[in-house]
C-alpha cells in the first residue's frame, strides 16, 4: 500500500535527511550477510527488525554479531498468522516511528531475513517510506540459494524454467504449476507439508524432491520426504523439486 493511504499520512513539508537501509541479512548464518550489509548495519544509529508477538527476532539473531552496542532498536512485532498479511497497523506504526528518527537526521537500518524484495517483510515499509525518505535496498542471500547449497542440489540449468511456489496455494494451482515447470522451490511449507507431500506423490515427483528446514542455522535438518513428521514442520522449510531429478542430468 503506497504512502498517503488512509492508515498512514505523509507530511510533505519535512526535510529529507536520514536514510533508510533495507538490509537483507540472509537465511540464518551470520557469515552469509553481505559485506555491504554488515558495514551499513554497523554504522546506523537506529536498527529496526521484525519479531513475532512474543519471543526473539530471527533477523536480529542473524545480524547480532554485526550490530553496534550503542544502537537504538525498534522491534516491529507482527502477529502471525494474520487474516490479512501484512498487518497494516503494525507497519503504519513502525513507519511513523522510523520517520521520526529520519526527521532527526538519523539513519535507520531495517533488517529483513533473506532478501528484502523476495517475499521480504521490508517491502511493506518500503511502500510507506520511499516517497518521502531516501531508501537504499541491500540485497541478501535468499533461502532458495541457501537450501540449494546445503542440499547440494542446483536449482536449475540451461533452459530450465524454475518456479517459486508458496505452499498455501490450493492443490489445483500447485499441481498445474508443478506439471508445467522443470524445477520448483516450494516455500512457506509449514503446516501445508502433508498436502504438499501427498500432491508430489500423486504427480510422481516425490522421489525427485528434497526437504530442508532452517537452512544454514545450527538446527538445520535435511530429511527424506517420507520420513518428515507433517505435524512438526516449521515455517522456515522448503521442498526443492527437479523434473529430471538433478539439474545436470
Amino acid at each position: 500500500m503506497a504512502p498517503g493511504h488512509a492508515g498512514y499520512s505523509v507530511e510533505r513539508d519535512k526535510i529529507m535527511s536520514g536514510t533508510v537501509y533495507g538490509i537483507g541479512v540472509g537465511p540464518g548464518d551470520p557469515e552469509l550477510m553481505t559485506l555491504k550489509g554488515a558495514r551499513l548495519l554497523n554504522a546506523c544509529p537506529v536498527i529496526a527488525y521484525p519479531a513475532p508477538e512474543t519471543g526473539d527476532s530471527l533477523a536480529r539473531r542473524i545480524a547480532a554479531p554485526h550490530m553496534p552496542d550503542t544502537a537504538t532498536e525498534i522491534i516491529i512485532r507482527t502477529p502471525m498468522p494474520t487474516d490479512r498479511f501484512p498487518a497494516e497497523e503494525v507497519y503504519d506504526r513502525a513507519a511513523r516511528e522510523i520517520g521520526e528518527h529520519l526527521a532527526a537526521d538519523r539513519d535507520v537500518a531495517v533488517l529483513c531475513e533473506g532478501d528484502p524484495f523476495f517475499y521480504g517483510s521490508f517491502m511493506y515499509l518500503f511502500a510507506r517510506l520511499a516517497e518521502q525518505w531516501p531508501v537504499e535496498v541491500v540485497p541478501g542471500v535468499s533461502s532458495l540459494m541457501a537450501c540449494a547449497a546445503t542440499l547440494g542440489a542446483p536449482l536449475a540449468a540451461r533452459n530450465d524454467v524454475l518456479s517459486v511456489l508458496p505452499a498455501p496455494l490450493d492443490d489445483a494451482t500447485l499441481a498445474a504449476r508443478l506439471t508445467d515447470c522443470d524445477a520448483a522451490a516450494i516455500i512457506k511449507v509449514g503446516r501445508h507439508f502433508g498436502r504438499v507431500r501427498a500432491l508430489l506423490n500423486e504427480l510422481g515427483l516425490a522421489e525427485r524432491a528434497r526437504y530442508i528446514e532452517r537452512a544454514t542455522l545450527e538446527e538445520q535438518r535435511v530429511i527424506a520426504l517420507d520420513q518428515v513428521d507433517a505435524d512438526s514442520v516449521p515455517y522456515f522449510s522448503m521442498v526443492l523439486v527437479h523434473a529430471r531429478g538433478a539439474a545436470w542430468a
